[in-house]
């Protein structure tokens, strides 16, 4: 009816293509490949949310920390249903992320589906320069270590270590356990992850990917060398934990070098390559999937936590899972196939009973509502810390030091 760009169709093609393979493969034109690498770098112009798609919708795995996303409310699992009052609907990912990002000062009015809310809820939202803290970190009393990394780009493992030198600095003597936190965290670079994981293990495989053909596999193995020396470890994870924040927390909690606690992760276990095309920007294709020591596949499965703990009092229906096994073609998790059967972890650390026993799953009755701002209401945290100060109490040790052979 109308003149169209040859381009444009062929773009649009490319990208339906990929778009039916999974939902995390698709086309990047040369703006959406620059903006990748500049997101990997470590900024970015728009919200600050990681996003998928869903039923045609755009749903958010999670908000980055600080950004205009997270101060206006938006919460991991809302569904954008509309950018500017135009639904989303028909919309390709690519299309909508091109939307929600632009110039810092500009604003954009975006329409989202809540679990449990009544009706639609509407946000105006200025868009800034995300420069993402991707490590904060500081310490519980005067005992406790606490980090948190929000993302896996090129600065994490580097600010990680950073991190744990101030905070070993400011606790002197007295430090005796560590908090990971990567809740919220959507993963990012695979590289960081395998090295955020060797910084806290001495040996042993890492994770592992297997593609189509057997020849393609790979296998990353720790060196020596633990940066928190021994420390008890708690990780901290939930839904929005994914893909890189996934790696890290299985490899721990299967060398039980830390206890992994909260709630089940999302269940991103594919691997992304991203390939250039001269001139043309690049294709992103799922080429395999994740694995843990053990051999688990977390392919929409995700991470059970060693010790469950609800950061709010919830109904069932609010406490149904959500992840990657929802999302509209998703790959299938091969680990109960014949030939993929994984190995079984090691059972947990032998905590004493009491010490388990102490940790409440619920926050109490009429408990203040979690505020980021104040520690003192994430119930999460509070049960780590307590659960730390109890192991190093008790003189509980995880196997991290071992004679070299």
């Amino acid at each position: 009816m109308e003149p169209i760009n040859d381009r444009e169709a062929i773009e649009n093609a490319i990208n339906g293509m990929l778009n039916g393979l999974d939902p995390h493969s698709s086309y990047l034109n040369q703006r959406s490949f620059r903006d990748m690498q500049v997101s990997t770098r470590g900024e970015f112009g728009g919200l600050g949310i990681e996003v998928t798609q869903e039923n045609g919708y755009i749903k958010v795995v999670s908000p980055i920390d600080d950004t205009p996303a997270f101060r206006a409310g938006v919460k991991p699992g809302d569904l954008i249903t509309h950018l500017n009052g135009t639904s989303t609907q028909g919309l390709s990912l690519q299309e909508a992320v091109e939307q929600m990002r632009g110039e810092r000062g500009t604003s954009i009015r975006i329409t989202i589906r809540r679990e449990g809310a009544e009706r639609p809820i509407d946000l105006t939202i200025t868009r800034d320069i995300i420069r993402p803290q991707v490590v904060r970190f500081r310490l519980e009393g005067n005992d406790i270590g606490y980090i948190r990394l929000t993302s896996f780009n090129e600065q994490t493992e580097t600010n990680l270590r950073r991190a744990m030198q101030a905070i070993r600095q400011q606790a002197g003597n007295n430090l005796r356990g560590l908090v990971l936190d990567l809740r919220n965290n959507p993963g990012g670079l695979l590289d960081q992850a395998v090295q955020v994981t060797d910084d806290f293990l001495d040996q042993g495989e890492i994770v592992s990917t297997r593609a189509r053909r057997p020849e393609d596999a790979q296998r990353w193995n720790a060196r020596a060398g633990d940066i928190a020396q021994g420390l008890p470890m708690v990780v901290l994870i939930n839904g929005g934990s994914a893909s890189a924040s996934e790696i890290v927390a299985g490899a721990l909690q299967d060398h039980r070098r830390a206890i992994v606690m909260g709630v089940k992760s999302f269940g991103k276990g594919s691997v992304q390559t991203v390939m250039p095309i001269p001139g043309q920007g690049a294709i992103r294709l799922t080429t395999a999937r994740y694995y843990t020591p053990s051999g688990r596949s977390i392919q929409a499965m995700g991470i059970e936590p060693d010790i469950e703990v609800l950061a709010q009092r919830e109904t069932a229906e609010a406490r149904r899972e959500r992840g990657e096994a929802e999302l509209r073609r998703a790959l299938r998790n091969d680990s109960s196939s014949a030939q993929q059967q994984p190995r079984i972890p090691p059972p947990p650390l032998n905590l004493p009973s009491h010490i388990v026993e102490s940790v409440q799953r619920l926050p109490p009755e009429g408990a203040p509502a979690f505020d980021p701002a104040k520690p003192e209401t994430d119930h999460q945290l509070q049960q780590a810390v307590q659960l730390l100060r109890a192991m190093a109490a008790a003189q509980v040790q995880t196997p991290t030091r071992r004679a070299a052979r």
